[in-house]
């Protein structure tokens, strides 16, 4: 079966857009392993769903699946490439759109020169909401990772991020 999609990057990450409202396709773990995979299939960080909304209060709702099949529950860039392929695709016209990701909605907003602004909500800091295992919520943490002592400060925005502050990017 043809399957139609659009190969998007976004500020150093590619994505495999795929249109599931016009084209009726089911995709198990091991077919986005496929599609992903840089040698035998196109090669992307994510595959990435356009679908119906679940929820009233939502335009549409994408699905996010990272190259090893696993799904994710949110993507600042390529929700900036979800908006842009909508709007291309013809799916919608609309500037302001909210989006239903995971368990999240996110407003995105196009302007005149196509850039797309992101409100992806707050921040979640509360280690049972990252998730990350430890009892109580601390500005940074200290943590080890192959032998070495690092401090990190831990957050969600829908998913797991953990920040290390460096003196030189090099």
């Amino acid at each position: 079966m043809p399957l139609k999609f659009t190969k998007m990057h976004g500020a150093g990450n590619d994505f495999v857009m795929i249109d599931t409202i016009s084209q009726r396709i089911k995709l198990r773990p091991r077919d986005i392993r496929h599609i992903a995979d840089r040698s035998l299939g196109v090669g992307c960080d994510q595959v990435l769903l356009v679908e119906p909304p679940g929820r009233p209060e939502a335009d549409f709702r994408y699905r996010i699946f990272n190259a090893d099949g696993s799904e994710s529950g949110q993507c600042g860039n390529g929700a900036r490439c979800f908006a842009r392929f909508v709007r291309h695709r013809r799916l919608t016209q609309l500037e302001r759109m909210v989006v239903e990701t995971g368990h999240t909605l996110m407003t995105l907003t196009v302007g005149d020169n196509h850039e797309v602004e992101v409100d992806m909500g707050a921040p979640k800091f509360c280690p049972e909401d990252i998730p990350f295992l430890r009892d109580e919520e601390a500005r940074e943490y200290d943590l080890e990772v192959a032998g070495e002592s690092l401090r990190i400060g831990a957050l969600s925005m829908g998913n797991p991020h953990a920040v290390l502050r460096i003196a030189d990017v090099n």
